[in-house]
């Protein structure tokens, strides 16, 4: 099949481009604002496409067909959305809009990476299913939502298939470790170049820590079983919490390096806890994360140590 990875020259997008292949016939469209040419295997076309120029998205699908669309690029720091709720719009929303007004006469199948943390709001009942209520607390988690139903409205409208997956928070190789997001990447990268790290809050709010290996499983499934995946919602997480402060504790053992953090007062529009359960996805196509988080984070350390000292 022709497969179009929007942001497949980021984080997830890349690993998950080079899994496509041989199999699959892939294209990447990414603006490079975060992601890396470096990233994408030389064979694997990159369109130079921010999806906020409606023009040029417009003249890539009159002249590019695809049968899947993973739509994966977007604005991911929570912070920065609460900071600037217009410019997350701009790339979540309107983006997005680009993307499905100039796709809709295709009818592709669209794969969306939503959220599984900020779009659900706190919740006392973890791990958290699908059918719990999305009440998102910052303009992100609103943009995913709103996302979210924008594609199931053209999906049903134009009829092509969609399917939604809520990741929790990704991390492993190729992480941007200088935003805001992507606490693993951050740590790790703060620890190996002798910077202390920084902890909002009291490092007690946990996360659902999923290693970006198994969230590539987890697209590779989905595309594999389509009678069972299409016009559905999944979760993909590991159902299981760690604090940043006891991730920052593992890190440290990992490297062998030891800083004392500094705690900055807690963010506004972060989630206190949260955990995401996948057994919707593991019904439908027998996926299960198979990374543990000590396994996860020193192949993660071992390639950022590796980059550092070859910088």
């Amino acid at each position: 099949m022709r497969i179009l990875v929007t942001g497949g020259a980021g984080f997830i997008g890349s690993h998950l481009t080079e899994a496509l292949l041989p199999a699959h016939e892939v294209h990447v469209l990414d603006n490079l604002s975060t992601g890396r040419k470096e990233n994408i295997p030389s064979a694997v076309p990159l369109h130079q496409i921010d999806l906020q120029d409606e023009a040029a998205v417009r003249r890539l699908f009159s002249s590019e067909k695809y049968d899947i669309i993973f739509h994966l690029a977007a604005q991911v720091d929570v912070r920065t959305s609460v900071e600037s709720p217009v410019s997350d719009a701009k790339v979540n929303i309107l983006g997005l809009l680009h993307l499905l007004e100039s796709a809709k006469q295709q009818h592709p199948w669209i794969i969306f990476a939503s959220t599984g943390g900020a779009i659900y709001g706190e919740s006392p009942l973890l791990p958290l299913s699908e059918t719990h209520p999305t009440l998102p607390e910052s303009p992100y988690g609103i943009a995913k939502l709103a996302g979210e139903l924008y594609i199931r409205h053209f999906g049903n409208t134009h009829h092509f298939p969609f399917t939604i997956l809520r990741l929790a928070n990704v991390y492993g190789p190729r992480q941007n470790p200088f935003g805001e997001a992507g606490v693993v990447a951050i740590f790790t990268h703060r620890l190996l170049s002798g910077q202390p790290v920084r902890i909002y809050g009291d490092g007690e709010q946990t996360r659902d820590f999923i290693f970006v290996e198994d969230v590539v499983r987890a697209c590779l499934a989905v595309i594999e079983k389509p009678t069972r995946t299409q016009g559905q919602t999944f979760n993909v997480g590991t159902g299981q919490q760690t604090s940043v402060n006891a991730l920052y504790r593992i890190l440290e053992t990992i490297t062998g390096l030891s800083y004392p953090p500094q705690h900055l007062p807690p963010k506004p529009g972060e989630l206190r806890h949260n955990a995401l359960d996948g057994a919707r996805l593991h019904e439908a196509t027998g996926w299960a994360p198979l990374v543990p988080l000590q396994e996860g984070l020193k192949r993660t350390a071992s390639a950022f140590a590796k980059a550092f000292h070859s910088t």
